[in-house]
């Protein structure tokens, strides 16, 4: 795996500050396909930046998103909660917070504009099937343990991005009605798209710390693997 290296980018939203980060191969020659990096419900987190780091030994340049703003982060799952909560009530400006940070790293000279896709775990994965179906300027997206729950607003149809879904079958915060569901609105919008359920996974599957299995919250090394691997494939397909 090659080395790379992250460097902290402040952009802004209606006057609000919000803390980026863009890390890239070392040596690497620009413009590079790009990866825009959703975090959980607790905002930037240093893990979120490790699969950054991941995605630049693969070639792609990655750019860790702030949803909440410069410094806000949540450390306890009713900090978390709280920051959270609003965008997820609220899906319309969750939506143009989502594509106004598309347009922002549509705009960094290291990154292909053209060749663009987007990952996010748990709330960041809501938010990744959320720009599909704004129909952001994205090549694919792919949702990690996310939620399915639709925003109530207008669909791109046909979706432009093509869709990847990583699901624990065990998560008791998106049921197989949710699946299924899921599956009918992306056929419905007339998109390109893939659900893939592990057996046996709970919700954080990705994330080496969730070790709360009486909550529904698991981390599954060998599902992660799989799922990394399944992600590797996509990306090599959509931003080609």
């Amino acid at each position: 795996m090659m080395n790379s290296h992250l460097r902290t980018i402040e952009y802004h939203r209606n006057g609000e500050a919000l803390d980026g980060a863009l890390v890239l191969p070392e040596g690497a020659k620009v413009p590079l396909p790009g990866v825009l990096v959703f975090h959980g419900w607790e905002g930037r987190s240093e893990g979120q930046e490790a699969f950054a780091h991941r995605l630049a030994g693969l070639g792609y340049g990655a750019f860790c998103v702030d949803l909440y703003g410069k410094g806000k982060r949540g450390s306890t799952p009713q900090e978390c909660e709280a920051l959270m909560t609003p965008l997820f009530q609220d899906r319309a400006e969750l939506r143009e917070r989502l594509l106004h940070v598309a347009q922002v790293v549509g705009e960094l000279p290291e990154l292909d504009a053209g060749r663009l896709a987007a990952i996010g775990f748990c709330f960041g994965g809501l938010c990744v099937l959320d720009l599909a179906r704004a129909g952001a300027p994205l090549r694919g997206v792919a949702s990690f343990h996310g939620l399915f729950t639709p925003p109530g607003l207008p669909t791109a149809s046909p979706m432009a991005a093509k869709v990847m879904a990583f699901h624990g079958w065990d998560d008791p915060m998106v049921p197989p009605a949710d699946v299924v569901a899921l599956g009918q609105e992306l056929t419905q919008a007339g998109a390109d798209w893939q659900i893939h359920a592990f057996g046996g996974a709970k919700h954080a599957f990705m994330n080496p710390g969730a070790n709360a299995p009486e909550m529904g919250l698991e981390y599954n090394e060998r599902v992660a693997h799989r799922a990394w691997t399944g992600l590797a494939g996509f990306l090599g397909e959509v931003l080609a």
